[in-house]
């Protein structure tokens, strides 16, 4: 759920400080207002489809080719027309009739099917172990399960969720201008919820208002209660029993426990039972901690995104048949980094970060990996179908292209020109108006950020401030990132291919001279994908590294950075008339790159390519390059800070040492964007997977250790030199 500010000018009174930003902007420049529109063409870009390799039979049937036609609904939006009474009275108490229409499902009697089903009465009998086979009496496992039922949920509560829906809808249109909703993406989740499966739902916890706008806007469109997944641990009593009333499910504390724990065994048992059978949708959602604050502030636009559904059953079997061979990120890039070899072996990398704790350890090691796998699906396809913002849009061209300053009437070109370019790939943008308009409102949501300082042509200078302002146009640049990812990948690669060959602060003109051959950009490519974590690449794990780089290599192309040459006596890349047919297989599976494949990148060899010596190209490149610096140099300056910090040591105390780190480095050499604890956590994790450090166990609790093969100050300088590589200054 992102929020959407209001890109129109605004009427209302204004205070002294937005009188004094308003006379910056009386002096117009003689130039004809351009509309920014969030489409290119006829149709907006539809986003956040399901994974057509693992579930592709939900890719098709879940979705029609009218769903783009549609537009967007105001779900706080409530007038006579959406109640069954007419009648002036009936205008003035709208709301309250529409809560008095909402479809409230009939409890269902939920302790008696719990306690039937197998896994309870496994624990029960004491099938597993931990149950009352082992001692217990099987009475009091019956009252046991009641108690961590009780605490889990509780009957909903009919009148007490009508008279909330009331409250919240009066109070969302108190606080909000509009709560925008897809119609297409809630014909998708109508269609999915017809098949009487359960809906699960999952949030990317995106605003602190989610735990209660989602619940309203899924209720309001006649999909029944839902029921969210709350901390128990950030709840008062109270307000835990209140919540249950309204459906809220909190999990029993034993969840938690050990798997050997008796206690533990019951509680996952319960939990399992209740969550499944039930039909309901649950989510890990974010608790709303604090409302102060939101009434002095201006009311906002706010728009609910949903990728398409799809089904789990599908993608259990499906997902198993994708899975290949893998190392660790230690056994396929060390080598590379001391220097001890130059191949790149032809496995994934297996890099999971998911923390194996709570319910999920109930599960086993292959369910596990399953379980860790669909995340990063649900990441891909919920960042994907996020709209940018704004100020991401700004933030970016002010970060990355004009640090040091830029003139407005520069600025409002650029800004439309990577709108347009973020509506091309696919990306969905979340504003809309007339382009000066929307400029002026970006820089006003951005001031306490952005120096604006009026020069002698009449026009303004829009300098970003110095200092830790930067680290949050860094933050707000990131939601930009999935857009440029692979061609940034690409021109990092292209610079860690070229550093070697040409300085970097040559001409273009020179770097634009050497030949780069296909296989040795793939090479550098994948040395790059491993190096940079996935869950910042969302590259989907039934997709192929090798895949992803041909995908890298054509987006270089497509870009207009890289063209193809033609070595003498070679037969020219169009030419594919005159290819001899092989023996073997002219065709396998995309994700089936095996050692017995590796014939089919033979014809790469004599492929070659050149930058391209167009105008705009060099500007853009570094554009792209610099969009992966924050996180390249985060991780450079974390090798730098090997020799420097104090280890042993937690990973939290190590945390905090190398964010000082960052901060004061950040004071010496102004790479404020880099200087944030995220970043800092990022490098310290990659850094563990690398063999860098090692993490051992100890009674005040895990330790990380500084690996013995990087006790050196040699092989610390090679993985400094290895990342820096890839950075463009």
């Amino acid at each position: 759920m992102d929020t959407m500010l209001e890109a129109r000018l605004q009427t209302q009174q204004r205070n002294t400080q937005n009188s004094q930003e308003t006379s910056l902007w009386s002096s117009g420049f003689g130039m004809k207002l351009e509309a920014v529109t969030p489409f290119l063409g006829k149709y907006r870009p539809f986003v956040g489809r399901c994974c057509q390799t693992c579930t592709p039979k939900s890719w098709e049937s879940l979705f029609h080719r009218s769903i783009m036609d549609l537009g967007f609904c105001n779900v706080v939006l409530v007038k006579e027309e959406n109640t069954r009474f007419r009648g002036w009275l009936v205008r003035r108490l709208c709301y309250f009739l529409w809560s008095l229409e909402q479809r409230i499902p009939p409890c269902q009697d939920a302790p008696q099917k719990i306690m039937e089903s197998t896994r309870v009465q496994n624990v029960i009998s004491g099938r597993v172990p931990g149950g009352a086979g082992e001692g217990q009496v099987p009475g009091l496992v019956k009252k046991e399960v009641q108690r961590i039922l009780g605490h889990i949920q509780a009957p909903i509560h009919p009148f007490l969720l009508r008279l909330f829906s009331w409250a919240l809808l009066r109070f969302l249109n108190c606080v909000f201008l509009n709560v925008q909703l897809h119609k297409g993406q809630m014909k998708m989740v109508h269609k999915a919820s017809q098949a009487g499966l359960p809906l699960v739902l999952l949030s990317t916890h995106k605003s602190l208002l989610d735990g209660i706008l989602l619940p309203f806007v899924l209720l309001s469109q006649g999909l029944g209660v839902l029921r969210v997944v709350w901390d128990s641990r950030t709840c008062s009593p109270t307000l835990r029993a209140l919540l249950k009333k309204l459906g809220g499910l909190f999990l029993p504390p034993e969840a938690n426990l050990t798997l050997d724990s008796p206690e533990g065994v019951l509680a996952r048992a319960v939990v399992h039972a209740a969550l499944a059978p039930l039909g309901l949708w649950t989510g890990a959602l974010a608790v709303l901690r604090s409302l102060r604050g939101w009434g002095h502030s201006p009311r906002v636009c706010v728009r609910v995104h949903l990728a398409q559904p799809f089904s789990l059953q599908e993608y259990t079997i499906n997902a198993r048949s994708c899975w290949g061979s893998r190392q660790t990120l230690e056994q396929l890039l060390q080598p590379i980094v001391l220097g001890q070899c130059t191949t790149v072996p032809d496995t994934e990398k297996e890099q999971e970060w998911t923390p194996a704790t709570g319910p999920l350890l109930a599960f086993k090691e292959e369910d596990q990996l399953l379980v860790r796998r669909l995340s990063r699906h649900v990441l891909n396809a919920s960042v994907t179908s996020s709209a940018v913002m704004s100020t991401a849009i700004m933030a970016t061209l002010l970060l990355f292209k004009h640090q040091k300053g830029v003139f407005l009437s520069q600025l409002l070109g650029e800004f439309s020109w990577l709108t347009e370019e973020t509506l091309l790939r696919g990306f969905d943008v979340g504003f809309s108006g007339q382009l000066r308009c929307l400029v002026q409102h970006t820089l006003s949501l951005l001031r306490a950020h952005v120096a604006l300082l009026r020069v002698h042509q009449g026009d303004l200078l829009v300098v970003p401030r110095p200092g830790p302002g930067l680290t949050h146009l860094a933050r707000l640049s990131a939601e930009l990132l999935p857009a440029f990812l692979s061609e940034a990948v690409g021109a990092c690669a292209v610079r860690g291919l070229l550093a070697g060959r040409v300085p970097p602060e040559g001409p273009w003109e020179l770097q634009g001279i050497e030949l780069l051959s296909q296989n040795e950009l793939y090479r550098q490519i994948l040395l790059l994908l491993h190096l940079v974590p996935q869950d910042l690449l969302l590259l989907q794990p039934c997709q192929s590294s090798y895949c992803y780089c041909q995908e890298v290599l054509d987006r270089l192309i497509q870009c207009g950075l890289l063209v193809a040459e033609e070595t003498p006596g070679s037969r020219p890349a169009c030419d594919t008339g005159r290819q001899r047919l092989s023996a073997k297989l002219l065709w396998k599976p995309s994700g089936d790159f095996t050692d017995s494949d590796s014939d089919n990148f033979e014809e790469a060899e004599g492929r070659y390519f050149r930058l391209s010596q167009q105008s705009r190209c060099p500007d853009f490149f570094l554009f792209l390059c610099r969009l992966l610096s924050p996180l390249l140099k985060a991780f450079a300056q974390a090798a730098t800070f090997l020799h420097r910090g104090q280890l042993p040591d937690t990973e939290s105390g190590y945390t905090e040492q190398l964010l000082q780190f960052l901060q004061a480095t950040a004071q010496e050499e102004g790479s404020f964007e880099c200087a944030d604890r995220n970043l800092a956590i990022s490098a310290i994790w990659t850094f563990r997977d690398l063999g860098v450090l090692q993490q051992m166990p100890s009674p005040a609790g895990p330790m990380l250790y500084l690996s013995p093969t990087f006790t050196s100050r040699e092989n610390q300088e090679k993985l400094e030199q290895f990342i820096w590589q890839f950075i463009c200054s």
